[in-house]
């Protein structure tokens, strides 16, 4: 019995030692000089300083033209519109992607609020900062709430409203993952190691692309882990889930009066078709384009298809 007791006491301090060791030894943020080769479409980075913090996009097309601001999900970064990036720049847009606060290469302030709200504000400061009146804003699942929050709190600014695969609720902080993150002892010990592990960011990355038959490109899998390794962005992270709330997108999308466009996939499993359906139903006008065989992400998955959708309805 004792001997069993003593394997077992050393099994868990092996474990608590290689966790601490794992949480000690990550860096405390991502460097951008260091890390810029890997960052797809570098070259049209920038950065600016919004309410005195460092805001990282990039930006593609001519100032004079009207200006497409795209807004990526949650734990992600102005990677995921590479595919689309500079071909809606080629059909006549200004095109600017940027981090959102707590994901990519901004700054990470401890004490940001890290709201959808408050992101959606955020926004609104960066076009005041370049000057810009109005955009067409474009936004992804998490993305997609924040774009929908501008449209409602700031609607004199959105020209057309584009949500693709949008959170519109609270239901996905109910995956097992995301109730991870929202447990305060379990989650500030458990939720590092998930955000920073490599393994489990490619087997949900791998699921996009298989579903096509491609090549997981081990470029992209890199650059999109990078940020997600540092203690600043899996500080965020948490922060975001434990703040998320998304419900007021379903509650008022009838109020949303901007010509909208909803893009979702058929098979996408984490913002069921089905809640693209209710928006169709709630905002007055609006146009629902639904890509076969696509999962969550249209604008990877079917990035030719998505360039023309978004931009025949930007103009």
């Amino acid at each position: 019995m004792k001997r069993s007791y003593w394997i077992a006491a050393g099994a868990s301090g092996l474990v608590t030692a290689a966790v601490a060791t794992k949480l000690l030894t990550r860096p405390r943020d991502v460097d951008w000089e260091k890390n810029r080769r890997a960052i797809f479409h570098s070259e049209f980075s920038r950065f600016i300083e919004v309410d005195g913090i460092s805001v990282h996009y990039q930006e593609a097309g001519y100032a004079s033209d009207p200006l497409v601001l795209l807004i990526h999900g949650f734990s992600s970064s102005t990677l995921v519109w590479s595919r689309v990036f500079l071909s809606l720049a080629e059909q006549g847009f200004r095109v600017i992607a940027l981090d959102l606060l707590g994901h990519g290469y901004p700054a990470k302030p401890r004490k940001a609020e890290y709201t959808i709200k408050s992101q959606a504000r955020m926004l609104v400061r960066f076009l005041d900062q370049l000057d810009v009146e109005q955009a067409h804003v474009v936004g992804s699942s998490y993305g997609g709430a924040v774009a929908a929050s501008c449209a409602l709190d700031y609607p004199e600014r959105v020209r057309r409203l584009v949500m693709v695969g949008a959170v519109t609720n609270n239901d996905p902080t109910k995956y097992l993952l995301l109730r991870l993150f929202s447990s305060p002892v379990v989650g500030d010990i458990v939720s590092p190691l998930l955000i920073g592990s490599r393994t489990l960011l490619r087997r949900r990355m791998k699921r996009v692309y298989e579903r096509h038959a491609w090549v997981l490109d081990e470029r992209r899998v890199e650059a999109r882990h990078r940020p997600l390794r540092a203690a600043n962005t899996q500080r965020a992270l948490i922060r975001t889930v434990r703040l998320w709330d998304a419900n007021r997108i379903a509650r008022d999308a009838h109020l949303i009066n901007h010509p909208t466009l909803l893009v979702w996939g058929d098979k996408d499993p984490e913002v069921p078709l089905r809640n693209g359906e209710n928006l169709h139903e709630e905002i007055e006008g609006s146009r629902l384009i639904v890509f076969r065989n696509c999962g969550h992400l249209p604008h990877e998955e079917y990035p030719i298809g998505f360039t023309e959708v978004v931009a025949e309805f930007c103009k």
